[in-house]
């Protein structure tokens, strides 16, 4: 048995119950993880809520770290005893244990702790498609990162840093762009001091970013489009303040024959090889230091409703991690 976060019903942070559940044995192409420290992500809040729904009742998380206790027929990247992590569907890592499909479980080097495996896992493979997968991007262009002190933006602000990209980043305190700042990003606007598009043709002589990587939506969606050069790529990854309103796709052409995507990292890991390539990328950033995570708070597993209500209304900076004891 593992106590698990579930819910029941879609809605707020008070629908999450703890259960004792069973774990079982893996199957052929399953294993089974010991869970050490458990991510949280702002893809967890869409799913409580409803906005992605799911079949419920339904366990929630999508990454985590911790040690294999048993390993499947047919698994040859991973064995007992070896340390993992993973960024993975269906969800279930808020949990001691489960067994899972072993295919987007990557193994953990040992230079990298399970706190750190378990927050860099989603966030970090976010990023490293952002940057190498989505658009071609090069050392000396610049991109626009909006949310850029949080999980996944103090991520970006260092591996833009490391790539030789400069980033813009948004934030919404003067303390969270120093701390974009302080982790490589080249500029931080607050957004709530006035017009942050006009501000983003400011730094960049009226140019402006060759990429805009947006993960707030329909708050920001029409200002990173007018921070966009002609031909630039808005790269539309989340939701945070609710999803993008339709649009007339015709605007794109009179503001610079724009290009702009919805993506996942679920497809971009969905390949067994390219997930553990993009795995490798990350550890090696991580193992280099050209990527330090930051992990801004700790909550126990059960206390998950407190670690949503803090995710949701943006109280959290850098990575917010449940520790298994």
């Amino acid at each position: 048995m593992a106590l698990t976060a579930i819910i029941e019903a879609h809605g707020g942070p008070e629908q999450f119950k703890l259960v004792d559940l069973p774990i079982g044995e893996p199957g052929k192409g399953e294993i089974r993880i010991a869970q050490k420290a458990v991510g949280l992500n702002f893809i967890d809040v869409y799913q409580r809520t409803g906005l992605y729904p799911m079949q419920l009742p339904h366990a929630m998380g999508m990454e985590a770290a911790g040690i294999i206790e048993a390993v499947g027929e047919g698994v040859t990247h991973l064995k007992v005893g070896d340390r993992a992590a993973y960024a993975a569907q269906p969800p279930g890592a808020y949990a001691e244990a489960r067994v899972m499909p072993a295919a987007q479980v990557c193994p953990l080097p040992d230079g990298i702790s399970f706190e750190e495996g378990a927050a860099m896992m989603l966030k970090g493979l976010t990023v490293e498609y952002l940057f190498h997968r989505t658009t071609p991007l090069k050392r000396g262009d610049t991109v626009l990162f909006h949310a850029a002190a949080g999980g996944v933006g103090l991520i970006a602000c260092q591996w833009a840093r490391s790539e030789g990209i400069t980033l813009i980043g948004t934030a919404g305190t003067d303390e969270k762009c120093q701390l974009a700042l302080d982790h490589g990003a080249a500029h931080c606007i607050n957004y709530r001091n006035g017009d942050w598009a006009a501000r983003v043709q400011e730094l960049t002589d009226g140019k402006g970013v060759d990429a805009v990587m947006d993960a707030v939506g329909a708050d920001t969606f029409e200002g990173s489009l007018n921070s966009l050069k002609p031909l630039g790529m808005m790269i539309s990854f989340g939701n945070a303040s609710g999803p993008v309103p339709p649009f007339n796709l015709g605007i794109l052409g009179p503001k610079g024959s724009l290009k702009i995507t919805r993506p996942t990292i679920f497809t971009h890991i969905g390949d067994h090889a390219i997930c553990q390539e993009m795995a490798k990328h990350l550890c090696d950033k991580v193992l280099a230091g050209d990527v330090k995570i930051n992990i801004g708070q700790r909550f126990a597993l059960k206390d998950v409703a407190k670690a949503h209500e803090a995710l949701e209304a943006r109280q959290t900076t850098g990575s917010t991690v449940l520790e298994i004891s």
